[in-house]
């Protein structure tokens, strides 16, 4: 079977947002928002919705103008909105968003404070989104840029590919494996993860979070209006002083390069001890964080079926699980998790 061209790929992957992730309609404002290396998805996008009937507007984020002015402007407005970004929001239904791969977790071309910097307008955004009512999405490829790939080893395209590849997900499928889980993961339940002969127990309690990769009306009245695609995980915070036990983590992307194993003890939510052949790398990421802020807060259940392990969206794999609140995020590849005395991961394959 022939593999589908890259263009080929942004057309399908731009209907399915359009038509599936953001229901849009006829008479609809549609914004695309694109950094360079999202410019060919964001012309299909945009076509697409103009043949839906829709007005579509293109927003150009050039990457070297925007990482010079982190570095030239005065402090105090870099990663500040303007009236005119809330102006444009106001006035858009459907908000597609290919991010530049500069403000990526894992690039180079800014250092970490001013990527923080930068980005500090994030909050406002979702606030200001929520308000006009939009529904949005974000398109997780325009993160991958060289650095990404080299600390993966791949090629930047075949990552963006996989990564287009996975969108195609059947959404439906994906919001059932959610509604099933989603009900396991109350506050208060008593959850289990056992990695390679090692078992870790903790508590559930905080927010429930589900990346379906579906913006419905329910989505918009609860403020979650801005889908991942490709989707899709179900998210739980954790009681922050409740793991107790330790966990094996596997194939862990991190900004210093895929660490194969790292193996965490923790004691009253606490991370005690721990050990891991790239030693350097895991201290760093620890001490990036405070002794006593490093605790487990937060699990993720993958669902996506069509997601590959390597692709740089490890979190969203269908049977993977990300751990995370002690400095960096960890991956559970063949892991068993159970939460309300039911089955939800088995040896790395969705159960629940």
């Amino acid at each position: 079977m022939p593999t589908d061209s890259l263009d080929a790929l942004y057309t399908k992957v731009a209907k399915k947002v359009l038509v599936e992730t953001l229901q849009v309609k006829k008479g609809e404002s549609v914004t695309v928002e694109a950094w360079d290396n999202g410019i060919p998805f964001a012309r299909r996008a945009i076509a697409e919705a103009r043949a839906i009937g829709c007005s579509a507007v293109t927003i150009y984020e050039d990457e070297a103008a925007y990482v010079e002015g982190v570095r030239r402007a005065p402090s105090d407005v870099v990663g500040a909105m303007g009236r005119n970004e809330y102006g444009l929001l106001s006035g858009t239904d459907a908000y597609i968003f290919i991010p530049g791969q500069a403000i990526g977790p894992y690039s180079k071309t800014l250092k970490p404070g001013e990527r923080a910097q930068s980005t500090r307008y994030n909050s406002s955004w979702y606030e200001a989104a929520e308000k006009a009512g939009l529904r949005g999405a974000r398109l997780s490829f325009g993160y991958v840029g060289n650095d990404m790939a080299r600390l993966l080893g791949k090629k930047v395209q075949d990552l963006v590919r996989a990564q287009l590849k996975a969108a195609l997900v059947d959404l439906g499928e994906v919001s059932r494996s959610a509604g099933k889980i989603s009900p396991l993961l109350a506050d208060g339940v008593a959850a289990e993860l056992n990695t390679a002969k090692s078992t870790l127990t903790f508590s559930l309690k905080g927010e429930l979070g589900i990346e379906d990769g579906l913006v419905g009306e329910q989505d918009r009245k609860t403020g979650n209006n801005m889908a991942y695609m490709p989707p899709g995980f179900v998210s739980k915070e954790v009681d922050p002083g409740s793991a107790n036990g330790s966990v094996v983590l596997t194939d862990t992307l991190t900004e210093y390069g895929v660490v194969p194993r790292i193996k965490l003890e923790f004691r009253d939510g606490k991370v005690v001890s721990w050990e891991s052949p790239a030693r350097t790398a895991v201290k760093r990421m620890l001490e990036s964080v405070s002794p006593d802020q490093r605790r487990l807060k937060l699990m993720l259940v993958g669902l996506n079926p069509e997601m590959p392990y390597g692709a740089g969206q490890d979190r969203f794999v269908e049977g993977s699980i990300t751990l995370g609140g002690f400095g960096f995020r960890g991956q559970v590849k063949n892991g068993s998790l159970q939460a309300s005395g039911r089955g939800i991961v088995a040896d790395g394959r969705l159960k629940a």
